[in-house]
């Protein structure tokens, strides 16, 4: 006999965004709340491993995100207070490139829209400040002291473990999601490849890679791609240590966009590369670190023109994006009850904790907030 389980709400994914939810929508007495995952967070299939990432305020994609950065930063350190975990390495965030990179360019132009600390430094001055750095002045620093780095598995532990403990929220694993139907009555069904069914009135949908597939069979086509991304941990000396070395993004014109962190916890010199990547499809296997030719010589080409102290490479790591074509975040509603949230990886997780408070109160309200109306599928239409 086929179960059928009943909810006002069900969230499908518990990552990021969907953990985020859950507990946001749990604080604030929302009860029947049915949350889903193929897996069991915190686990190394959605874009949510390889703890840590980073969480910048004067954001070089677009001053549209600094106010959800802000409130990002408030509900992370509400989520510290709250637990008593350490979540947020307050390391600050060098970044760099040529004063010319739209990156930077656009860094500078969110710190003055909003007034946020940006301290600007030549690349010369930038060494002699963190000498783990070899610059020299065709390169300009622009130094963020509130930014810093998120330990992303130890939050994801957290909210879990939270949504457990609520009354009105049921986490259900090795739910793997074939399809959603709107029901005549309202409201939408969700059918699991074991049978199982999921009745509720309003769904969201935030399930990464599979987003696009799952939302195919309702004639709603979304243009994301899946690209396999690398990162990786080096040895280092002391000057990579956290309170010496601030995380960091770089630009070069030659090279790539980069990303890194100090040697955190022990765990190492990370570093991965923003842009670049190979094409996959929904659900095909990635290969190993190390299968593809570039995986170490990207990353080590960094290394050997910027960062003198960095040694041989402990281990790395594989990880997708899914991106849409302007890299920007998809949230929708493209059916009455039914909002979708994906698009993310790449720079979506330091949002997390404010997009969950943000999607809960769409959730709640049937109402979009005002911070998520820039990310329609509308714009990807035209």
């Amino acid at each position: 006999m086929t179960q059928t389980f009943h909810s006002k709400t069900l969230i499908i994914g518990a990552g990021s965004m969907g953990l985020a939810t859950a507990d946001y929508l749990a604080s604030v007495g929302e009860e029947s709340i049915q949350l889903l995952d193929a897996h069991s967070p915190p686990h190394d299939q959605g874009a949510h491993h390889g703890e840590t990432r980073l969480i910048r305020l004067a954001y070089g994609e677009g001053s549209g995100y600094v106010p959800l950065a802000l409130r990002a930063l408030e509900r992370w350190r509400e989520l510290e207070r709250e637990t008593g975990e350490s979540l947020f390495v307050p390391t600050g965030v060098l970044n760099l490139g040529p004063a010319s990179a739209p990156f930077i360019r656009q860094v500078e132009a969110s710190a003055s829209q909003f007034d946020l600390p940006l301290e600007l430094i030549g690349g010369e001055a930038a060494a002699g400040r963190w000498p783990g750095w070899q610059l020299d002045d065709s390169v300009r620093g622009g130094f963020e002291s509130r930014a810093g780095v998120l330990r992303v598995e130890r939050i994801i532990a957290c909210w879990r473990q939270r949504v457990a403990r609520r009354a009105g929220v049921t986490l259900t694993t090795g739910a793997v999601v074939t399809d959603i139907r709107p029901r005549d009555d309202g409201g939408f069904t969700a059918r699991c490849a074991d049978g199982r069914r999921f009745v509720a009135d309003r769904v969201l949908a935030a399930t990464g890679q599979h987003l696009a597939p799952l939302l195919a069979p309702l004639g709603i086509e979304l243009p994301l791609t899946r690209v396999r991304k690398t990162f990786a941990w080096f040895e280092a000396d002391a000057r990579y240590r956290p309170e010496r070395f601030p995380g960091f993004s770089l630009t070069d014109e030659e090279l790539g966009i980069y990303y890194g962190f100090p040697a955190i916890d022990g765990a190492g010199f990370k570093i991965g590369r923003h842009d670049s990547g190979q094409p996959l499809a929904p659900g095909a296997p990635m290969a190993p670190f190390g299968d593809h030719p570039d995986d170490v010589a990207e990353l080590q080409q960094v290394i050997d023109r910027y960062l003198p102290g960095v040694g041989k490479l402990e281990h790395g790591a594989v990880c997708h994006y899914v991106r849409t074509p302007d890299e920007h975040f998809l949230i929708d509603e493209p059916l009455p009850g039914l909002i979708i949230a994906g698009g993310f990886s790449g720079h979506g997780f330091k949002f997390a904790s404010a997009m969950g408070e943000a999607l809960g109160q769409w959730l709640r309200t049937e109402m979009a907030p005002a911070a998520l109306a820039g990310f329609g599928l509308a714009r990807l239409s035209a």
